[in-house]
């Protein structure tokens, strides 16, 4: 990949329909072609299969995580051993996460203050300190290309005068978010929070813009959904919010990433999507086909001489029966997760890439009704 020295990820766009819109943003690891899902690497790795494997499906960006990578192996390691790239033997872009995600799916385990959040690491229940700052020095010492401001991410179901509360903490970590200087090859996003509540996602998106205007972001994620919240309302949020987000920046939905939302959120102007879906579905068993979802577990597969996916090109699809696939799953061997977790991710990332081809065909409505069309509501 070609290399840029001071990338502005400034989104260039390549073609349109209604909102849904393919274009193309500049990182220091590569140019991103959007609309693109990126799979999740927790830890450094994505659970299952190597970093080459994972090149062969061409996601445009992949994810770490500040909580887990800060905790372990640390990230001032990981800097003297080179950053994140090298560490993880990774040449194309890295999103690093700001550990707000984890923050609340370890309420137990917390204290949130206005200068950020004591927990019990879940390692060993060690004392540890999670703040705007010292989110920004990890992800600084990571070296990933994007980074994201530290949110609370409040429950789905949050009461609006306390969700109005978090909403407000959030604008002024990000405020200290953006104090903190990074490396100059790095990027730094703005996350949206409200709830379901319109009025506090325009309420608080006008605060960043307040913050933008002074020193711009690179790029605005919309955060807080598919955390327990009806689907319904989640999507009436995104169909007329997501198209309000800055015209000129990529527009990131955080931890959504069914097929049917990554379609839906294309449909509505979204850029990037993330979402652990794809890999811990492979993990159980559990595939996403263009024909619906399959549990490879159940016994009808056992002497199935057929791929999982007939319209699938991927290396899982290629060389091996359902019948295979099937066998190993239930001897619990590790190479099902392997194969598994390679369709999976080779569907989630080829469905946002088509989505891509058919906004630059011009033929977009057609391919989303054909993709629709496809997901039977029996197992194929």
């Amino acid at each position: 990949m070609s290399k840029i020295t001071t990338p502005d990820f400034a989104l260039i766009p390549e073609a349109s329909c209604g909102v849904a819109r393919a274009g193309r943003f500049p990182t220091s690891h590569g140019e991103v072609l959007t609309p693109a899902f990126m799979p999740v690497g927790t830890q450094g790795t994505v659970k299952g299969i190597t970093p080459v494997q994972l090149g062969d499906l061409g996601p445009q960006v992949i994810l770490g995580n500040t909580y887990h990578l800060g905790l372990r192996p640390g990230d001032e390691l990981v800097a003297r051993l080179g950053g994140l790239h090298r560490f993880m033997g990774w040449e194309g872009p890295i999103l690093t996460d700001s550990g707000g995600f984890q923050v609340f799916s370890l309420a137990s385990l917390r204290k949130m203050s206005e200068d950020g959040v004591t927990f019990r690491s879940h390692l060993d229940g060690s004392s540890q300190f999670l703040s705007p700052e010292r989110s920004m020095e990890i992800q600084r010492n990571l070296g990933s290309d994007i980074c994201m401001a530290l949110d609370e991410c409040p429950p789905g179901r949050m009461e609006r005068t306390p969700l109005e509360a978090s909403m407000a903490r959030t604008t002024r970590w990000l405020a200290r978010s953006r104090a903190v200087p990074l490396q100059s090859h790095q990027g730094l996003f703005a996350i949206n929070q409200g709830g379901t509540h319109l009025d506090l996602r325009r309420r608080h998106l006008e605060e960043a813009l307040e913050l933008d205007a002074r020193t711009p972001f690179q790029g605005f994620a919309v955060g807080g959904l598919s955390v327990g919240e009806p689907k319904a309302e989640m999507n009436a949020v995104l169909a007329e919010f997501v198209k309000e987000l800055p015209q000129d920046r990529p527009r990131y939905l955080m931890g959504v990433g069914t097929p049917e939302d990554l379609l839906f959120g294309i449909e509505h102007g979204v850029d990037l999507f993330d979402c652990v879906l794809p890999s811990r579905e492979a993990r159980h068993g559990r595939i996403l086909t263009s024909r619906g979802k399959l549990n490879l577990k159940n016994a009808r597969h056992r002497e199935a001489d057929i791929p999982l996916d007939p319209d699938c090109g991927c290396y899982t699809c290629r060389t091996f029966s359902r019948a295979y696939l099937h066998h190993l799953f239930r001897c619990g061997e590790l190479l099902a997760f392997t194969l598994n977790t390679i369709h999976n991710l080779s569907y989630t990332v080829g469905l946002t890439r088509a989505a891509r081809q058919a906004l630059l065909e011009n033929r977009f409505p057609a391919f989303v009704r054909s993709a629709r069309a496809g997901w039977t509501t029996e197992e194929p």
